[in-house]
């Protein structure tokens, strides 16, 4: 049983990791298609063919869902997805739980669809994650402030992309400075609603905690 109280209209840290800390990302097709569950599983409206969107975003860098079916998605979702960041062999969220048992019943969904992908990709079996999805309350504006800098962050641990998080192509930062990819997919307004702008934005994160003092600070304090 979690620790944590799952309330409605509340905002929660959302991860997990690979089993035995193992990539979960081997392709591109891979990072497409998780970034598609995350997008569109946040209400119970059933999306076919999802392999078609990802192979269409794959190509052109956009997923090839229609107007008419992402209002009807938006409109009954039972979480918002507001920042992520997806790493090689892990994940972070930030989801607002909209119905008693939305947060489980999207995390559910998203950690099944992409177990049963993977498996039958790979030709392997058993535990994809490890263990059940971790879950923190937000407490205040602070901590959601300050976490969504630590999610945008994350990809500073990839030699890569280490001074370039703000164009890494699996997490919301960019969405954050420039149009939002995702319109009414992604909800940033609770973060940015608290800055003038995306660049007051990105100076705050370049001025917060470290991992190590977020995570004394915020999860484990």
């Amino acid at each position: 049983m979690r620790k944590v109280s799952i309330t409605e209209g509340e905002y929660y840290h959302v991860y997990n990791r690979g089993n035995n800390k193992r990539d979960i990302f081997l392709k591109e097709e891979d990072w497409a298609r998780f970034l598609f569950l995350i997008l569109f599983f946040q209400s119970s409206v059933p999306v076919h063919h999802v392999g078609k969107f990802v192979s269409r975003f794959v190509k052109h860098r956009v997923f090839d869902f229609s107007k008419k079916q992402k209002e009807k998605l938006i409109a009954n979702r039972f979480v918002e997805l507001n920042n992520f960041a997806l790493m090689p062999n892990h994940f972070h969220l930030t989801v607002r739980n909209l119905t008693s048992d939305g947060l489980s019943k999207y995390m559910q969904r998203v950690l099944n669809a992409y177990t049963k992908y993977f498996n039958a990709k790979y030709g392997i079996s058993g535990h994809l994650f490890q263990g059940p999805f971790q879950v923190v309350a937000i407490k205040d504006d602070r901590q959601l402030l300050h976490l969504s800098a630590y999610i945008h962050k994350n990809p500073c641990e990839l030699k890569r992309w280490r001074k370039k998080e703000h164009i890494y192509p699996w997490s919301s930062y960019q969405d954050y400075l420039e149009p939002n990819r995702w319109d009414g997919l992604l909800a940033p307004e609770i973060i940015l609603g608290q800055f003038e702008n995306s660049a007051e934005y990105r100076e705050f994160i370049k001025t917060s905690p470290a991992k190590e003092k977020f995570l004394e600070e915020f999860l484990f304090a």
